[in-house]
């Protein structure tokens, strides 16, 4: 007997989940097909809506949609994901190679700086960093310590935008080639430096700031402009200010 068409792509889900990239929300499945993602099944607790969603907000892809949702029960749904999204939509990608995204990485003239959380902690913080990357058209981010960027957490935080960028996790020691410039209190303001396109702009983790490896591997120190009677900036937030200043000189 054939199975009902809403079961098809449960049973996908399911031999595919542990491998593939969860895209949790209508944005991030959007924002993975716009930057060539190969997604394997998609699911919504309502098609219509979620057409209806695209034809307003991406009619870019919703075409590529049209084809890709399979509108399941509700019950069904909730149990692939770990937190609902209030769009009702939730899709498996396969995840960028990583020779691939090491290549770019390291390809030299860059056009763009790479970013590097030593250390993070926080995974929504991590997704936020990511967003911004894509957003400045940053060469990528590199994750260094345990934390995994393709965490569905830190995918959900960045809408879907690892697509849009090379993301991955690395050894100090292997960090892609150009003058390193990490964000410290002590460090020059960085008002009066200019960061080239080709900088590896480093960011301490949320708690205790940059590793002693990630220090001795740093050109040059700078610092954002603060009130001294402020303790830091959101991590994110210090990301978008050095890549807005990067843009802007």
């Amino acid at each position: 007997m054939t199975e009902p068409r809403d079961r098809e792509p449960l049973n996908a889900w399911h031999r595919l989940a542990d491998t593939a990239v969860l895209l949790d929300g209508f944005h991030a499945l959007k924002h993975a097909l716009r930057f060539g993602a190969e997604v394997l099944v998609a699911v919504t607790t309502d098609r219509t809506a979620a057409l209806a969603l695209a034809d307003e907000l991406a009619p870019d892809v919703r075409g590529t949609l049209d084809v890709l949702l399979t509108e399941v029960p509700e019950t069904a749904y909730r149990a692939l994901v770990p937190r609902p999204h209030p769009t009702g939509v939730a899709a498996l990608a396969v995840r960028p190679s990583r020779a691939g995204n090491l290549r770019t990485l390291a390809r030299t003239p860059r056009t763009a700086p790479v970013i590097v959380l030593d250390q993070p902690r926080n995974l929504g913080n991590a997704g936020a960093v990511i967003r911004l990357a894509a957003g400045f058209g940053a060469t990528g981010v590199v994750t260094t310590g345990t934390l995994d960027p393709w965490h569905p957490t830190v995918v959900r935080g960045g809408a879907g935008l690892h697509f849009a960028t090379a993301v991955e996790r690395m050894a100090v020691a292997d960090l892609p080639p150009g003058p390193v410039f990490a964000l410290d209190p002590e460090g020059e303001d960085i008002r009066a430096v200019k960061l080239p396109d080709d900088a590896v702009l480093a960011f301490g983790s949320e708690r205790s700031g940059l590793s002693a490896e990630l220090r001795g591997r740093t050109d040059h120190l700078v610092s954002l402009p603060m009130n001294p009677q402020v303790s830091s900036y959101n991590l994110a937030t210090s990301v978008a200010m050095a890549l807005f200043h990067w843009s802007a000189s």
